[in-house]
């Protein structure tokens, strides 16, 4: 994708913001959300942030940093249809204020990982299994522990309380351009599993 292939879609999606998410060192998701008057600004990667309040980073001295969307990266999130307006995702890299690539960029490490394995004749596949579980709500909304069934692996109902969860999981990553290729209940009570090869 383009940046004026994002543009033109977000302006016929009618979608109001866009996340640029990146990671930090320890591998935990952040975000910076803007709204639509600055999506040409952040895809032109001109979104700075102080790289001091993120762990692993900089120091106060030195914090400021860039976001560098990647275009393949951008989708829109079918969850969030709300009276707001609908909400996008970027993934960047992060980069020095001047462009170039900041060595402590989880994403970016992994990029040359995967050109030098490349270099060497392999070939990098991944597979993503997420296992979860299900819990019952009080009477208040809030979370327990009590989980919704007592199912089993690979259980249907009417033991298994969670496939219609699991149905309308695998439509909204489905939505989003994901594969799902499996999702079912694993061993203990309550518990889910989601896969994607």
């Amino acid at each position: 994708m383009t940046k004026d292939e994002i543009l033109k879609i977000c302006k016929e999606e009618k979608v109001r913001f866009i996340r640029l998410q990146f990671t930090d060192i320890l591998g935990i998701n952040k975000a910076v959300e803007i709204p639509e008057s600055q999506f040409s600004k952040a895809l032109d990667g001109s979104v700075i942030f102080d790289g001091s309040a993120i762990k692993g980073f900089f120091r106060i001295e030195e914090s400021d940093m860039r976001l560098l969307p990647d275009p393949n990266t951008f989708r829109i999130f079918p969850a969030e249809q709300m009276e707001r307006g609908l909400v996008g995702r970027i993934i960047c890299d992060v980069r020095h204020p001047d462009g170039s690539s900041f060595e402590g960029c989880p994403r970016s490490c992994f990029k040359k990982v995967l050109e030098e394995s490349r270099r060497m004749g392999y070939s990098f596949q991944a597979g993503l299994e997420v296992e979860f579980f299900i819990f019952n709500q009080d009477s208040n909304g809030a979370a327990t522990v009590d989980t919704r069934d007592s199912a089993g692996y690979f259980d249907l109902a009417p033991v298994d309380k969670g496939e219609e969860a699991r149905r309308d999981m695998v439509n909204l990553l489905e939505a989003m351009g994901l594969s799902i290729s499996a999702a079912h209940h694993e061993v203990r009570r309550g518990n889910m599993k989601l896969i994607s090869r």
